[in-house]
């Protein structure tokens, strides 16, 4: 499952070591439509994966409630480089997404046969994104597992605890494609840097002491007016989580 993101870049780097990889992508009418799915195909591209498949999930503009389908209601904004740290859901959750981002990933791994599904949702998201506990991310292996025992075959979600600095740190060591990865909610030119996803990206930068390949409006500095981290990312290839 590869949303674009930063979450989803690594898990597919992680993937892309032991697995064969076919990638799906769900659009929802969120904000950064068009920029997600543009990091979809740029890093499904670096991997040369050729079985793909995109879905448009639009009932989620019907639903409402979320600040990333709903251009109603604002998303929040703070101090650029500082982290979220409100325990309550905000409004950018979209209600229950990630199990219908599932329920797609299982319907389809019946039909091409996968041997696993993975899926980057950060445990250090579950305070404020209910979806992404791993109660929830976990149906789908128990699913699974009903599964292999009708069916005696081999299907499975693949779940890993990491913070958002040590997912860095292993994108980088796999050599994943960071700089083509987007977290914005709000524009699709350059990054915000103060919406919750840029403000816990940039942080998770720092503290993992690398400078974060993407553009943004608005970057956090230190005291010296530098951007946070103190090694280049040239580590990260040239060459989209």
């Amino acid at each position: 499952m590869l949303s674009g993101g930063m979450d989803s870049c690594v898990t597919t780097a992680m993937a892309h070591q032991s697995h064969n990889l076919a990638v799906l992508h769900a659009s929802y009418g969120q904000r950064t439509e068009r920029r997600e799915r543009q990091a979809f195909d740029e890093i499904a591209d670096f991997y040369a994966v050729r079985e793909r498949l995109v879905v448009r999930l639009d009932h989620f503009t019907q639903i409402g409630g979320s600040a990333l389908t709903d251009a109603r209601i604002a998303v929040p904004e703070g101090p650029a480089g500082i982290p979220a740290g409100s325990n309550e859901i905000p409004p950018t959750y979209v209600p229950f997404r990630n199990a219908h981002f599932l329920a797609v990933a299982v319907s389809w791994a019946e039909v091409i046969g996968a041997s696993a599904i993975f899926i980057g949702a950060v445990a250090e998201d579950s305070s404020g994104y209910p979806d992404c506990r791993p109660n929830i991310t976990g149906c789908s292996s128990s699913w699974c597992a009903r599964e292999r025992a009708r069916k005696r075959e081999s299907r499975s979600s693949r779940r890993h605890r990491h913070a958002q600095a040590e997912i860095i740190q292993r994108g980088l060591d796999l050599g994943a494609p960071l700089d083509r990865t987007w977290s914005c909610y709000q524009f699709e030119d350059e990054a915000c840097g103060s919406c919750d996803s840029c403000r816990l990206r940039l942080s998770a930068f720092a503290e993992a002491g690398v400078t974060d390949p993407i553009a943004y409006r608005t970057r956090v500095r230190d005291n010296e007016g530098k951007p946070p981290g103190g090694k280049p990312g040239g580590s990260v290839l040239s060459g989209g989580g």
